[in-house]
């Protein structure tokens, strides 16, 4: 059998937009549309039945929140500060199907949240190693890069294994960054920026396991910070799989509080997975 295709993205009728498909089993209202109608609720309230999903997410401006709370949609997580430096975003659920608020692994995942919180946030990165070196990525890294991301990450919400996707949202919004040993491509990451809110997804990190345990992750989210920063971005965020050890941690230790958790919320690698929000600004922030 094999894995599922990411789902689509749609632009709708009012300028929101949203992702959705069988992958994830789910409607992502990526970005509300600044003046959408009251009806926006009901809109994807009524799309997600007619399409069988089971899940409904979506972020939201706070002062926009109302009309989908008063729809029976649960605030997850928030992320002060996230339009452009003052509104605070709500992550947002609506479930169709009450088995889907019901994690299966919720035990080990506040234990790795648990594991996470105990640690603290670093002043200063260890040096890493020489034989490393962390870049931007080019137009032409794109195949190398989707080679990384296929081994990774069997299947992903997003089409990271196309080598065309990551060209094209190179040229528009995302910075690819990465690290290198000999010439060889070792490490992906990126940061999905949203300029007109300055905000940036700190996202799509991917270390083959052979090259796990070098703390690449910490050094390539530093490098994306400073670049961020420069770019004027104010306020970085994650979505985290909230089974991974290591990227909480990573997140933790860079100094980003936690937002909350997103239950059962995204097809990565074949399963939808619970995701743990995680935020920094980086404007007060000092960055390492």
């Amino acid at each position: 059998m094999s894995d599922p295709l990411p789902d689509t993205l749609e632009k709708l009728a009012c300028g929101s937009l949203i992702q959705h498909g069988p992958a994830s089993d789910r409607i992502y209202l990526m970005k509300a549309a600044p003046d959408f109608p009251a009806h926006l609720p009901d809109d994807l309230i009524a799309l997600a039945r007619a399409r069988g999903y089971s899940k409904i997410f979506a972020k939201v401006a706070e002062p926009q929140a109302a009309v989908f709370l008063a729809k029976g949609f649960e605030t997850e997580a928030n992320v002060p500060g996230f339009y452009s430096g003052r509104d605070t975003a709500l992550f947002m659920g609506f479930y169709l199907n009450p088995t889907r608020r019901q994690e299966a692994e919720r035990t080990r995942i506040e234990d790795i949240l648990q594991i996470a919180l105990a640690k603290n946030p670093l002043v200063n990165l260890s040096p890493l190693d020489p034989r490393f070196v962390v870049q931007d990525c080019e137009p032409v890294d794109v195949t190398a890069m989707a080679r990384i991301y296929r081994e990774v990450f069997p299947s992903y919400p997003f089409p990271i294994h196309d080598p065309d996707y990551l060209l094209k949202t190179m040229q528009s919004h995302i910075a690819y960054f990465g690290v290198k040993a000999d010439d060889e491509w070792v490490a992906i990451s990126s940061a999905e920026m949203d300029v007109s809110a300055s905000n940036v997804e700190m996202t799509d990190f991917a270390t083959p396991p052979r090259w796990r345990g070098n703390h690449l992750a910490q050094h390539l989210l530093a490098r994306m910070e400073l670049e961020m920063k420069a770019r004027q971005i104010q306020t970085a965020y994650t979505i985290a799989r909230a089974m991974s050890a290591g990227m909480n941690v990573t997140f933790r230790k860079a100094g980003y509080a936690l937002g909350g958790r997103l239950k059962n919320n995204t097809q990565i690698s074949g399963r939808i997975e619970s995701m743990n929000i995680w935020y920094r600004s980086l404007v007060e922030a000092e960055l390492r």
